[in-house]
């Protein structure tokens, strides 16, 4: 068969353009802020991972112009060769020692994050159990790497130990878990995992792309949401989320990211984060050091919305994060509802099966909120939602 016939035969985005749902792809036409020009029309953003706001702060966009200016447009090199600068150097220094690590390597993307160091710290010999709602880089990370994937049910402790407890006590073994499910929006266990990380010899790594920024005193993520910060031995981030750029990074002990450093292909053949995507991570970091409240206020503002929805008589799982799902069971169910949602003047996120986004039958809507929304936009966006959403989502729409 002809490698390209399953391009040939693929109809599935067009079976939904055709009855008038399509979500993806929609175009901005203004800054990444809570509410937005998206088609020529204002809607409310609540599909953003922009917990803290920043992406249009003042001066998280000067410090990339000045950067882009100094530095130019990018570093045509590889971190491992002609593409560090100093600001790179300045941006893990800083990291490490606001989240209380000893060391720290940033990468040019989240998702090249998880493949540098899974692929880099695990190998065939070794095993990596995985919570089976973590993000799909994980998932990627781990293919790349070779070792032994094994997967444990949502957040079920239970069976995690049971899949402990079948592997050699002198493998290599490594628990990852998203700090905060990307989709879900809950917290890992993660006084759990390390207990059991201890007591089966195994290293751990949380994920806190989705955690950074709204979790922990002063926003330094989940482990110290939950003070873990020393007994987690890797945590990963992004600089997409709350800190309005692009990259990621890893956190962990000097020798650890030093192996990082000289072993990982993802991070030894890519080219380095742009000067003005790292100077807008400073400037991000240095906001969120400075106003310490900024992931308090977003609380709030979660907590204002989450009762709102329970007000309207819309389900909804309890959490204390920005991430709050509507599920809807369905996957056209969630296209048409999304597509009235747009209509109506608010963009969220339509999630559909097949996994990793979500498991089969948890269709949802996401939402997410940050620090720049108000409650007058909020109650916006509120009476759209119980406009638009039928509270029997087992129901037809």
């Amino acid at each position: 068969m002809d490698l390209f016939q399953k391009c040939y035969s693929f109809d599935a985005a067009d079976r939904i353009k055709e009855v008038g749902c399509y979500p993806y792809f929609h175009v901005l036409q203004s800054k990444q802020d809570a509410t937005v020009t998206m088609e020529g029309k204002r809607r409310i953003m609540l599909g953003s991972n922009n917990y803290l706001g920043l992406t249009a702060n003042p001066e998280v966009i000067e410090a990339a112009v000045k950067a882009a200016e100094k530095y130019g447009s990018g570093c045509s090199g590889s971190r491992f060769l002609n593409g560090t600068l100093d600001i790179h150097l300045q941006l893990e220094d800083e990291l490490a020692e606001f989240v209380g690590k000893k060391a720290c390597v940033t990468f040019s993307t989240g998702f090249q994050s998880n493949l540098a160091i899974i692929s880099s710290l695990c190998g065939k010999d070794d095993f990596i159990i995985s919570d089976r709602e973590n993000h799909a880089s994980i998932y990627d990370g781990c293919k790349l790497s070779y070792a032994k994937m094994l997967r444990y049910k949502h957040s079920d402790m239970a069976d995690l130990e049971r899949v402990l407890s079948n592997l050699p006590s002198d493998a290599g073994k490594l628990i990852v878990t998203d700090g905060v499910f990307s989709m879900s929006g809950d917290i890992c266990n993660l006084p759990e995992i390390v207990r059991l990380a201890e007591k089966y010899n195994a290293r751990t790594m949380v994920d806190d792309a989705h955690g950074f920024g709204v979790l922990g005193n002063g926003g330094r993520g989940t482990a110290d949401h939950f003070g873990l910060t020393d007994k987690v031995d890797v945590i990963m981030g992004t600089f997409s989320k709350s800190l309005a750029s692009m990259g990621g990074y890893m956190l962990a002990d000097k020798v650890v990211c030093d192996y990082v450093r000289h072993t990982a292909r993802p991070f030894i053949f890519c080219a380095s984060i742009t000067p003005a995507d790292c100077a807008a991570a400073l400037a991000a970091l240095n906001v969120l050091r400075n106003h310490p409240e900024l992931p308090v206020h977003l609380k709030d503002l979660s907590v204002y919305m989450r009762n709102g929805l329970h007000k309207a008589g819309i389900s909804i799982i309890d959490s204390v994060t920005p991430i709050i799902p509507i599920y809807t069971y369905d996957s056209m169910k969630t296209f048409v509802l999304t597509q009235k949602l747009f209509d109506e003047g608010v963009y969220a996120n339509p999630v559909v099966a097949p996994p990793p986004a979500t498991p089969e039958g948890s269709a949802l809507i996401r939402t997410s909120y940050m620090a720049s929304h108000t409650t007058e936009i909020l109650d916006e966006a509120l009476e759209i939602i119980a406009r638009v959403i039928p509270h029997d989502l087992h129901g037809s729409v």
